[in-house]
């Protein structure tokens, strides 16, 4: 009997070992998820954690998931081909079924200037309120107003300009005269404000029923006074 129950408490003991192990195993390796929500302002943008590539941005973000157990992550990248690369610190490790909010903002690359003929450049910002406005230099159209100005590349040793001018349509055009000149590398700010066109008021005619009626006053005071001159 006693080697029986101890024949019975070994198989026991294995099949309990035997269980813990399978459900250790089939356990995901690192212990349970979180998740990184990248969100960016450009669709198709690339994301690394640390040197590992996630995926891209798509609608606007991107959801990674983590094991809230594993090595934790120290910084994400975001990036596109035009864009400046974003690079942040990851703010903390997700809990588990916990979601954690990343941002990114791309910048588009401002495009290097090449070395021009002719002198080194100095640059016009004209600032303008209308959107869309055109900008003339002299005769020279040069560009049209866009998110508020436009900046204009100018030859330091050129002929410099002696007026600008910003028009749109509906609005009174506006005429100054340029005072400043940049120097190599210098941007010198100009300032245009275009008002809307006045409204003419419509001349009013006399009202046709207005003449008749002076008419028949006219009328009525002529035959009184022949009635009074009767009398």
């Amino acid at each position: 009997m006693a080697h029986s129950r101890i024949v019975k408490a070994a198989v026991i003991t294995l099949l309990a070992f035997v269980t813990i192990s399978i459900a250790v195993s089939a356990a995901p390796i690192g212990g349970n998820q979180g998740w990184y929500k990248v969100i960016c302002n450009v669709d198709g943008a690339t994301v690394f954690f640390d040197s590992t590539y996630e995926g891209a941005i798509s609608a606007g973000s991107l959801t990674v998931p983590v094991y809230t157990t594993g090595t934790p992550f120290k910084t994400y990248t975001v990036q596109k081909d035009g864009y400046t690369t974003y690079t942040g610190n990851m703010i903390g490790v997700p809990a588990i079924g916990e979601t954690l909010d990343l941002y990114a903002t791309l910048n588009p690359v401002v495009p290097t200037t090449p070395a021009v003929i002719g002198g080194s450049q100095g640059w016009y910002q004209v600032n303008c309120n209308v959107n869309g406005a055109q900008v003339t230099f002299d005769n020279t159209v040069v560009g049209t107003i866009a998110q508020g100005s436009l900046t204009v590349p100018v030859y330091v040793t050129g002929t410099p300009y002696k007026t600008y001018s910003v028009s749109m349509p509906g609005y009174v055009t506006y005429t100054s005269p340029v005072t400043a000149y940049p120097a190599a590398g210098e941007t010198v700010q100009l300032y245009a404000t275009l008002n809307p066109q006045p409204t003419t008021t419509p001349t009013t005619k006399p009202s046709p029923v207005g003449i008749e009626v002076a008419l028949g006053a006219l009328v009525i005071a002529g035959a009184c006074g022949i009635l009074f001159r009767r009398t």
